[in-house]
């Protein structure tokens, strides 16, 4: 690479071995929008299928474009090596499929988007993939789910909707005494935290979000730690240590590290078996479209978690509203210490919040905005707003809803980069148009 900073803003510039492109002198990442590449020679050939040697064979496994758009995420978190993929969701999907087969199970985190919760407790179950569910309020209570088919520990850096911090450090040493992985999604984390120093062995994002910032392009991306030992235990790890008949008999946690000097078993086996037999593969434009936000990451989450703050402090002044979720607002003690330790730089760029008179105060705020969108997304430049109760989680219980943190009041909002005066002037009006229709109902 170019550069050897630890900081992000250089990184998200120059970390990755792309200097220009080598047939134009480009400096911008091109869009390599093809399908298949012209091997050498049968040789050379051979070698790339029987992973003798890494190169591109067909985008649906890799491409240049994504391949710059791997290497800067990686870089950016402390990785080795990574996975983009279609979105988030196939992230997530991936994260777990890559270490579990039918009749295996991972332990998960209650605090999750309602779209992960679904994937795990529905469609994984479906598949044979049992998720039990963990309060992370307490970290003991990963382990007592733990068996001996449990192959992974999944949580969210900062949950949405909850909003208090994961407790990385603490789980992950829970795992390691089993040799089981944690996997964190670190979507609404990006920059301020950093999963890997405290011990989680795989990232994932959904680039959709912060990372693309521009609301234009689907993908997520899975991280590969390259610290975790895959061969430690192989009755805990049988994917990585039993011979796999779709690439005739390869022992994944023996031969990767031998023929490609890096351990990175994680990320070459979600790459060639589940990317090349499932197909969840990113576009390379939308590769090039999220190159273009991640270049901008590290000044744009900045203000995103100034406008949040400033937010947060607003809806806490106003007699309308009942409760604050924000991380700079926790009063648990163990709340308060995770947020310190695990969040740097700033407090995350969501604020949640309830209103008086519950579900339909917060579906009239909703229907009030003007300047900020109503929409099922976060990490937009611009502010968003969503009820999550009858759309994002909305295809939970009632009773699952409040495992994840959403009562029916609920709504959610994804501070954007607007001047804070005028977002401040929007809730505002939509706030007081609450009590304007409350008053002539009553």
């Amino acid at each position: 690479m170019p550069t050897t900073s630890i900081h992000p803003e250089t990184i998200a510039l120059h970390g990755s071995t792309y200097r220009k492109d080598s047939a134009t002198n480009s400096v911008a990442v091109p869009i390599y929008q093809t399908t298949s590449y012209q091997f050498d020679n049968t040789e050379h050939a051979g070698n790339l299928f029987a992973l003798k040697e890494l190169g591109n064979i067909y985008t649906r496994i890799m491409n240049p474009t994504n391949a710059v758009l791997e290497e800067r995420i990686a870089s950016l978190e402390g990785g080795i090596a990574a996975l983009a993929v279609s979105s988030g969701q196939a992230a997530s999907a991936f994260a777990l499929q890559n270490v579990c087969q039918a009749g295996d199970n991972v332990v998960s985190s209650t605090d999750l988007y309602g779209g992960t919760w679904n994937l795990f407790a529905n469609t994984l179950k479906q598949l044979g993939i049992e998720v039990r569910f963990a309060d992370p309020i307490d970290p003991e209570n990963f382990r007592k789910l733990i068996d001996d088919k449990t192959r992974a520990f999944y949580a969210e850096t900062l949950p949405n909707p909850k909003l208090k911090p994961f407790p990385i450090e603490e789980v992950a040493s829970i795992g390691k005494e089993y040799n089981i992985p944690l996997i964190m999604d670190n979507t609404a984390s990006p920059i301020t935290c950093k999963p890997f120093e405290y011990g989680a062995a795989i990232v994932v994002h959904s680039l959709t979000k912060y990372i693309g910032g521009h609301g234009t392009s689907i993908g997520g991306i899975i991280v590969d730690s390259g610290l975790f030992d895959w061969t430690l235990d192989p009755k805990r790890q049988p994917l990585f240590n039993n011979p796999d008949p779709s690439y005739h008999g390869i022992v994944w946690g023996e031969a990767i590290p031998e023929a490609l000097g890096a351990p990175i078993a994680y990320a070459i086996r979600a790459r060639v078996v589940l990317l090349r037999d499932l197909g969840s593969a990113i576009s390379p434009t939308n590769s090039f479209h999220i190159i273009q936000g991640l270049e901008t990451l590290p000044l744009r989450f900045r203000v995103h978690q100034e406008n949040a703050e400033k937010v947060a402090n607003f809806l806490n002044s106003r007699s309308e509203v009942t409760k604050v979720i924000y991380p700079g607002f926790h009063k648990d003690a163990s709340d308060i210490n995770r947020t310190k330790k695990y969040l740097q730089d700033g407090n995350g760029p969501l604020v949640g919040f309830e209103l008086k008179g519950g579900r339909d105060a917060g579906q009239q705020f909703i229907d009030n905005l003007k300047l900020i969108y109503h929409v099922a997304n976060i990490g937009d430049v611009r502010t968003l707003a969503i009820h999550p109760a009858s759309t994002t989680h909305s295809q939970l219980s009632a009773e699952d809803q409040l495992k994840t943190g959403v009562t029916p009041g609920y709504v959610r909002l994804a501070v954007g980069i607007e001047h804070i005066d005028d977002i401040l002037e929007d809730l505002t009006q939509a706030i007081e148009n609450i009590e304007l229709q409350t008053t002539k109902v009553a």
